[in-house]
């Protein structure tokens, strides 16, 4: 353990082993995605294809089989998100956007004022899941990165710029929703619902810039449609064949042979769950309780969609991490979770399993799935019953300290 987390101070940055590993693993990820070829970067290509397409003004959620596989399922807001990247030759781009999703979530584990040893256990836990969202060239590490950042944001009194990531990412992938739950948790109740609505009608404006206010007006109906439509093809697990609503829904689905379960069965009875631990107002100022129930939504949001992949569970793994992280040091039975979430989670889509393991069981059964949900219904039953104030102290200082040994 001192090996990996022993540090090197360059100048004025000190830089631990884990920091390397997770910025050298992106990297490799990218370069060897890129050497393969254009098809093996086709999620690059859709993305590019959002900022041409709402440059001509047609449709951004058809397919294009001349240009790329599959179609586009982010909101026109994205356009101006990959914008920057479209403008490099397309290896430099997605080299780029591989990083720049990297650094993003990388910036926002460093920024909830974890300690040292708590960092570098996150950044360790999530490091080959990062790989994965890498390998697929995608959004999610920037979008759990800024997700997390609203949090710190609405911690640190910052109620703008954490209303504008939840827009913002509201309007890209319908997951940052769950960033409104931070209302409950600032006294500034007023400033955070006027701040989101104005940045709602702001970004949703911006892409008129570059194209017309009729036709993203009417992409946002086009992304409300191909959404619903999407959702109906991945839990149709005849048509899924594995590769999407690796959920919990997915999992009930495919382990007892139920194709067309309402995804509903599964997200009403979560949400009731999701909403007991809110009883428990008074917990509201303890900033662990608050940092546990946000990573719970993170699990949430990822493991009871039906549009979950493989490289969606970044957002899940990184609040899983963080939850772990600030349980440190972890006993028999935490011990054995992660163990669990690695072999079944982080480490099933590799090829340290053979291909009749990874195919037959863990695509086929949406296996990803069931350490999160398992973790999920742990940390549910620690927001509900868990004690999460603090020793009393006179000593600001000793207040202060204790707050960051839980990585707060």
């Amino acid at each position: 353990m001192k090996i990996l987390y022993s540090e090197k101070t360059i100048g004025r940055f000190t830089i631990g082993l884990p920091v390397v590993v997770w910025f050298t693993a992106t990297l490799l990820a990218a370069l060897l995605e890129i050497s393969r070829g254009y098809g093996e970067i086709n999620n690059f290509l859709i993305y590019r294809g959002v900022y041409e397409h709402t440059l001509q003004q047609v449709n951004l959620y058809l397919s294009y089989p001349s240009d790329y596989a599959d179609s586009n399922h982010y909101g026109p807001l994205f356009s101006i998100l990959i914008a920057p990247f479209t403008w490099l030759p397309v290896a430099a781009g997605c080299l780029l956007w591989c990083l720049a999703n990297a650094w993003v979530l990388f910036y926002a584990l460093k920024q909830l004022n974890l300690s040292t040893t708590q960092f570098y256990t996150v950044l360790l836990i999530c490091c080959i899941e990062q790989m994965t969202a890498t390998h697929s060239v995608q959004f999610n590490p920037m979008l759990a990165g800024s997700m997390l950042l609203a949090y710190t944001y609405v911690r640190d009194n910052k109620i703008v710029p954490a209303t504008f990531l939840i827009a913002a990412g509201f309007l890209i992938k319908l997951y940052s929703v769950a960033g409104l739950v931070l209302f409950l948790f600032t006294d500034k109740k007023k400033l955070f619902v006027f701040s989101f609505i104005g940045w709602l009608i702001l970004l949703v404006a911006l892409p008129m810039l570059i194209s017309s206010p009729d036709f993203i007006i009417q992409s946002y109906t086009d992304w409300f449609h191909s959404l619903i439509e999407k959702n109906e093809t991945n839990i149709d697990i005849s048509v899924a064949s594995g590769m999407q609503d690796i959920s919990a829904g997915g999992m009930i689905r495919r382990v007892f042979d139920m194709k067309n379960l309402p995804n509903y069965f599964i997200t009403i009875p979560a949400a009731l769950l999701l909403l007991f631990p809110l009883l428990r107002y008074k917990q509201f100022a303890e900033k662990k309780f608050t940092l546990t129930y946000y990573c719970m939504l993170l699990v949430a949001v990822v493991i009871f969609s039906s549009s979950a992949e493989s490289p969606t569970y970044i957002i899940a793994v990184a609040g899983i991490a963080v939850w772990f992280a600030i349980h440190l040091p972890l006993n028999s039975r935490q011990v054995l979770l992660l163990l669990f979430l690695f072999l079944f989670t982080i480490l099933s889509p590799t090829d340290l399993f053979p291909r009749t393991i990874r195919d037959g069981f863990f695509i086929k059964y949406s296996m990803k799935a069931l350490p999160c949900f398992i973790i999920w219904l742990i940390m549910i039953k620690e927001l509900i019953r868990g004690k999460y104030a603090l020793p009393q102290t006179t000593n600001e200082y000793e207040k202060e300290n204790l707050y960051r040994h839980s990585g707060l």
